[in-house]
């Protein structure tokens, strides 16, 4: 079984520090929420595991299977079974999601090794049908005029075919109606088993409702100052996290 350990992790942003020493553990087959309110880290923590350049990160350690990742170029991470679904995914203009995943996965195997096409197109057809995708969804260029679910479902997509060890979802029901909520979270359902570990990041109680969290961590001021099951997100969806702050001031 794989593991991601978030060891001690520090990250600045410019000259701001933003996470403050973070420890987390998360094994394959687990769900971890991470919650809390704008600007105390969550996104930022995420984007600097994945190794973004605007994300700096100055102390601690990220360890996939004992392999600490900080030395590794993005594409690396990848390779290495790290996945990012981003909250505003960006568009590629010109690009089809066939061809997209094809160049993704073709990077993965190296410059000595060529992806069969009947094999590829065999698996993304199969994992398109999984999460009831039309297939004519492969032939629209990347995110280009898509609506807010129908861009999160390529992440999906994208997520399924490059089948990761982890995958960080950062606030994935951004910008989402209950609708495409419902749909982005069955197909998440669908790719969650023992092979996948996911690092869920959201503000809201609501997408825990579709998506059932083994654990929830809650974020702030760049620290996890609270952690336990879906029990603490149905608490704070009652409370808000003003309760919270108060109850570290007086801690």
């Amino acid at each position: 079984m794989s593991q991601l350990v978030i060891q001690d992790l520090y990250v600045t942003v410019g000259d701001k520090p933003v996470v403050k020493g973070v420890t987390l553990t998360l094994n394959q087959g687990e769900v971890h929420a991470v919650m809390g309110p704008n600007g105390t880290g969550k996104s930022t923590m995420a984007k600097a595991i994945a190794g973004h350049p605007d994300y700096t990160i100055t102390g601690g350690d990220v360890l996939l299977d004992g392999r600490s990742l900080l030395q590794m170029e993005p594409d690396e991470r990848a390779r290495a079974g790290l996945f990012l679904a981003f909250q505003y995914p960006s568009e590629v203009p010109g690009v089809t999601i066939a061809n997209f995943v094809r160049a993704a996965l073709q990077a993965r195997l190296g410059e000595s090794a060529e992806l069969d096409a009947t094999t590829y197109y065999k698996k993304l057809y199969e994992k398109m049908d999984l999460l009831k995708i039309d297939r004519k969804f492969t032939s629209r260029a990347v995110n280009d005029g898509f609506s807010g679910g129908e861009k999160k479902r390529c992440e999906i997509l994208q997520m399924a075919m490059l089948d990761p060890k982890f995958a960080m979802m950062d606030e994935t029901d951004s910008g989402l109606d209950i609708d495409a909520l419902r749909v982005v979270a069955d197909g998440v359902n669908k790719l969650r088993g023992s092979q996948l570990g996911i690092l869920l990041i959201t503000h809201y109680q609501r997408l825990l409702n579709y998506i059932v969290p083994d654990f929830v961590h809650v974020m702030y001021d760049g620290h996890i100052v609270r952690s336990g099951d879906k029990s603490l997100a149905v608490e704070l969806e009652a409370k808000g996290y003003g309760w919270l702050k108060k109850a570290l001031v007086h801690a």
